[in-house]
């Protein structure tokens, strides 16, 4: 699995994650909005941490800088 998500991308997703939780331990969001955000919070974590997200695959998008070393 080839990492497709730059480091930008990555803390974007974080930072939406930190987000909704906060919004919902302050009550803010409750009920079926907050499962949903919730599911979409779980999903960006864990793609932020294993720096690959699989909908970019199947366009052929890469967050990733093309930086030669």
């Amino acid at each position: 699995m080839k990492t497709n998500m730059g480091a930008a991308d990555r803390i974007i997703r974080l930072l939406l994650v930190a987000v909704v939780i906060v919004l919902y331990f302050t009550g803010t969001i409750h009920g079926t909005l907050a499962i949903v955000l919730g599911i979409v919070a779980a999903i960006f974590l864990i793609t932020s941490i294993i720096g690959f997200c699989p909908a970019y695959s199947p366009l052929g998008i890469s967050t990733r800088s093309k930086h030669s070393t």
